[in-house]
């Protein structure tokens, strides 16, 4: 029988911009400009460019996610914005060959998609074991918005597939690549065991199956236990390190002539493949760092938004 532990919830908390006056400042965005926003999410950093230049910088907003989409339409409807439905590694397709002044990549999750049990992001909500950003395979049709190719518009696999069908050293191998879960092997060897008695389904089960393999103090850390499974699947499941390779790329490429592209990434394997791209593309001379090194919340912010904790923004301009 597949264990079972108490799991209880935190109070929804609305989604906050990291870093929002820093990355913006750094971009050094002027009236006439064209901005990408890679990641619109909640749409925080697209108003704040609007509120500081109306309709006279326009933006090109990306997102994998339809429903964000639709709700960051009506808090930046005042603006200049192109919407683009899909995701950001066809960052090529949504700009159709323009070339654009700055972008910005904020790699940290959308609060509302982890709030929302359904989508099965959190370890401290029931729900399905989905993990996916995009949640439809063909974009429903909205006007302004142009929708992403249908080949990246949904995961190969999600969650639930991985425990469920993947062999014992795939799961072990993700968990600690991705998750840099140094009981990798426990967990994994826990989640075959557990659905050799029945299919794993939800987060809750999950989380319990990953609390009865770790030892006990691993449990009374200032982390939860979870965390880096849950990060691991989710990254798999959404192809996300390959997906910013590709993305980087091709913003780098799609920026005009003393364009700058800004990054915030939350944890270490997103942080060492943009410090390395970025060093690279210096090193090369294609490219200036504007900072040397990484840009991190204030003290006043991070106890405002635990989630910035681990934010760190990198800065690259064009030459």
């Amino acid at each position: 029988m597949i264990p079972t532990i108490p799991t209880t919830a935190p109070a929804t908390t609305a989604h906050k911009s990291v870093l929002l006056k820093e990355s913006l400042d750094s971009l050094d965005l002027r009236a006439g400009g064209v901005f990408v926003d890679a990641t619109l999410g909640g749409g925080g950093h697209s108003a704040e460019v609007i509120a500081r230049f109306g309709k006279e910088v326009k933006i090109v907003a990306i997102d994998l996610d339809q429903a964000a989409i639709d709700l960051a339409m009506k808090r930046l409807e005042v603006g200049n914005v192109q919407y683009y439905c899909g995701s950001f590694r066809n960052l090529d397709l949504a700009l159709a060959g323009q070339k654009v002044d700055a972008e910005l990549f904020d790699l940290g999750w959308n609060a509302d998609q982890f709030e929302a049990a359904e989508r099965g992001f959190s370890f401290q909500k029931d729900g399905p074991l989905k993990m996916m950003f995009s949640q439809t395979e063909t974009p429903a049709p909205v006007v302004g918005v142009r929708p992403g190719a249908v080949a990246n518009a949904l995961p190969r696999f999600t969650a639930r597939d991985i425990v469920n069908s993947w062999e014992e050293q795939n799961i072990a191998d993700v968990i600690y690549a991705y998750g840099e879960e140094r009981y990798s092997r426990r967990i994994a060897r826990a989640i075959c065991e557990a659905r050799a008695q029945k299919p794993i389904e939800t987060t809750f089960e999950l989380v319990a199956i990953i609390g009865h393999s770790v030892p006990f103090f691993y449990k009374k850390g200032k982390t939860h236990f979870a965390t880096r499974t849950f990060q691991a699947l989710r990254i798999a499941v959404n192809d996300e390190l390959s997906a910013l390779k590709e993305g980087l790329w091709k913003g780098f490429d799609a920026l005009a002539p003393g364009g700058r592209m800004a990054v915030i990434s939350f944890h270490s394997l997103e942080d060492r493949i943009v410090k390395r791209y970025f060093k690279e593309k210096a090193d090369q001379g294609e490219a200036e760092l504007v900072t040397k090194k990484p840009i991190v919340p204030s003290d006043e912010e991070m106890q405002e938004n635990r989630r910035s904790r681990s934010a760190k923004l990198r800065v690259l301009k064009k030459n």
